[in-house]
């Protein structure tokens, strides 16, 4: 086995700061143990359906006792998440799958502009990506532009987000195929930490229709490191330390397969912007359940808000990230 020091030399620390460069930064980091590419987001067809989607790429460093030359090396794996939220039909589906990069099976690779594993993929192309993802039950095929330049989040990990992502497309379910509008968000992370991976957090993109944006961590093992993002309708980027917000769950609702109590309805403020949310789903019940010894069981929906900033009335879409409420499969 290797060492814990041994292994620590395999990767990058991650407390030092990077000057990030594009398009590198927005593909593979194999030098740091953990990263991860997210894309959620929040569709509606013309006759109004509604759905939430998820595309999660996952990439995990493994440290080996020796150089293993081979093809089917297991010293990257890559694990990726597909979810739909069907809004409207009142129902919640997703799927999993786990490989080695192999011949070609998985990456995230710079010369081909693309983040893959198997036939979900993101390809990229002069400023936009496409977006597709089949399985036995649905498939999405979604044209993403950004609207704001990248944002830098300044958390304890790198951390890049795409805060407004226009975005078009089809969604095919049940034998039927919708054409649908609406926002898309994608976060890129990549860090060493195995603390951080292991901490249970809430996250929140919230898109509001005045044209901004805002994220919140809320750490719940370390309350003093929970932070937040604001970006304004020009993009330009304010940081919220973990007195500047308030998060507050009001409603609860109770897993019948991992017996979790996720906090499905929350309140929250940021009196600096005169911003007052109320969170709330119409479909409580998206819950992923890890499948493998790899996969965490966690809770990850499509959400709406109302409330006010700036003292204006106003609404919006996001999603919810609530991890470590459940045990692991």
């Amino acid at each position: 086995m290797t060492s814990r020091a041994g292994a620590a030399l395999l990767f990058a620390l991650l407390w030092t700061s990077r000057h990030y460069e594009f398009p590198q930064d927005y593909f593979n980091h194999p030098e740091y143990r953990t990263e991860w590419w997210y894309y959620t987001g929040n569709l509606q067809a013309a006759d109004g359906h509604r759905f939430g989607f998820e595309l999660t790429f996952f990439r995990q460093g493994i440290p080996l006792a020796k150089a293993v030359n081979t093809t089917w090396r297991p010293d990257q794996i890559y694990l990726a998440h597909l979810a739909l939220s069907d809004l409207d039909g009142g129902h919640f589906y997703y799927t999993e799958r786990l490989n080695r990069a192999g011949p070609g099976l998985a990456g995230a690779s710079l010369q081909e502009r693309r983040i893959w594993n198997g036939n979900w993929q993101v390809q990229w192309a002069s400023g936009t990506q496409e977006l597709t993802a089949v399985c036995n039950r649905f498939a999405l095929q979604l044209h993403l532009a950004p609207r704001k330049p990248i944002v830098d989040e300044r958390q304890a990990v790198h951390y890049l987000s795409f805060t407004r992502i226009a975005t078009s497309g089809e969604v095919k379910l049940n034998g039927r195929a919708y054409r649908v509008n609406g926002l898309a968000w994608m976060d890129h992370e990549f860090f060493d930490q195995e603390e951080y991976w292991r901490a249970g957090w809430d996250w929140f993109s919230i898109q509001l229709d005045s044209g901004e944006e805002l994220m919140f961590y809320n750490w719940r093992t370390k309350p003093a490191d929970s932070s937040g993002t604001y970006v304004n309708r020009e993009g330009k980027v304010q940081y919220l330390d973990s007195t500047s917000f308030h998060l507050a769950p009001v409603d609860w609702w109770q897993s019948s397969r991992s017996g979790a109590r996720h906090p499905v309805a929350w309140e929250i403020a940021v009196p600096s912007l005169g911003l007052q949310l109320s969170e709330r789903t119409a479909l409580k019940d998206q819950e992923l359940i890890g499948a493998n010894g790899i996969s965490p069981t966690y809770w990850e929906g499509a959400v709406t808000y109302t409330g006010q900033i700036h003292s204006q009335p106003v609404r919006g879409v996001g999603y919810l990230e609530m991890t470590g409420y459940a045990q692991k499969p």
